[in-house]
């Protein structure tokens, strides 16, 4: 017999449940919605991009068993150690996220070093600088990811797809690349003054068979994402090892992103099956892929517009560089800018209006330099 207190707090479980998956549930209610359009058949079956479901699912393991031996936590905080003020700290805090999201993916890299930000400003007395470390970190993330497959989830899918040589990719991504490095290099000089900034010691020992073992799987990993590896070998390998050497890093896996990738291939692959919407779409991305493919991202967020577009445009350079820069922007505009907020709301939670005024202002300034840059870069 289920107790009273257990059926009452249900309603607020599930409440609980679909704030911290919002983006999924959405998922889900798109790929029902079409389904009743479309219904199901085996057309489904080929809706799955099997290959970046693993690829993914196999980073992530293996980022949440690093980060399960603060593998991350005291690379990042050697760094910081290094600096004596606030501007190079807070700099090097936000060049640590930008290099992180290249490895890691972006949302790890902001789960793995948003909270040292916290660490590093509370405990020298600098949390005025937090809203905006914060928002740094966050646009670093979304935009360092973009140089490497595995950086962003989009990425990943889209490489997967099109199946983009490495260089061609890279030669892509390489100019919206830099000029974001000197963009977010400039507003830490600008905004940031160089306010002596001392950090305590704190002795960390990482234990040197399971880095190496963690390291070996990463790059195992990567190898999977390059294809140099057949991905089926990650998916028998990666599980199996983990199972015995760090069960709580497959328990702990985004398994939330995995399923919103499964949800958008259905949806994605409906709505490629109705004719007015394939019509429209095509007809819009014809016009420009990277306007539309930006405009998308600041509405239904980059990682379902890349999954939803790609299946009306074979234009994949101009779609891969759009859904990247269409990263920054609104609020949803990235699953990554999400985390940034809840992490930044959990420890402010009176500042919740402050940090969406100050997170707009960059973030759109930062779209539209980006855009407009990637349009003088085409037409030259």
């Amino acid at each position: 017999m289920i107790s009273g207190t257990k059926v009452a707090s249900m309603p607020h479980n599930c409440v609980s449940f679909i704030k911290r998956n919002a983006v999924m549930c959405i998922a889900l209610a798109a790929a029902i919605i079409t389904s009743v359009i479309v219904p199901p058949s085996k057309e489904y079956a080929e809706y799955f991009d099997f290959r970046t479901l693993t690829c993914l699912f196999c980073v992530l393991a293996v980022v949440c068993a690093l980060k399960n031996i603060n593998f991350f936590y005291m690379l990042a905080r050697k760094v910081v150690q290094l600096f004596k003020t606030a501007r190079m700290s807070i700099l090097a805090l936000v060049y640590i996220t930008f290099i992180g999201s290249m490895l890691i993916a972006n949302d790890m890299a902001l789960l793995t070093f948003l909270p040292l930000g916290y660490f590093v400003l509370t405990t020298t007395g600098k949390q005025k600088h937090m809203a905006f470390t914060f928002i740094m970190q966050n646009i670093a993330a979304n935009l360092g990811g973009m140089l490497t497959p595995f950086g962003n989830p989009q990425n990943l899918y889209l490489y997967s797809r099109y199946e983009i040589p490495n260089l061609e990719f890279m030669r892509i991504m390489a100019p919206p690349f830099i000029l974001s490095v000197v963009l977010i290099t400039l507003c830490c000089f600008i905004f940031i003054k160089p306010e002596p900034l001392k950090l305590a010691d704190e002795k960390i020992v990482l234990s040197p068979k399971r880095t190496a073992l963690y390291l070996i799987l990463f790059a195992l990993s990567i190898l999977i994402v390059f294809r140099g590896v057949p991905y089926w070998i990650g998916l028998i390998v990666i599980p199996s090892v983990l199972i015995f050497a760090d069960i709580k890093a497959l328990k702990t896996v985004d398994y939330g992103l995995l399923f919103t990738f499964v949800f958008f291939f259905v949806f994605a692959g409906n709505m490629a099956r109705i004719d007015v919407v394939r019509e429209l779409f095509s007809s819009l991305l014809d016009k420009s892929t990277s306007l539309f493919s930006v405009v998308s991202c600041q509405f239904i967020s980059n990682v379902p517009s890349a999954i939803l577009l790609s299946q009306f445009t074979g234009n994949y350079a101009d779609l891969l560089v759009g859904v990247n820069i269409g990263g920054v922007g609104t609020l949803i505009s990235s699953l990554a800018s999400l985390i940034t907020f809840r992490e930044y709301v959990k420890h402010n939670p009176g500042k919740t209006g402050y940090y969406i005024g100050l997170f707009s202002l960059f973030n759109f300034g930062f779209l539209i330099i980006l855009t407009g840059f990637t349009f003088l870069m085409k037409s030259s």
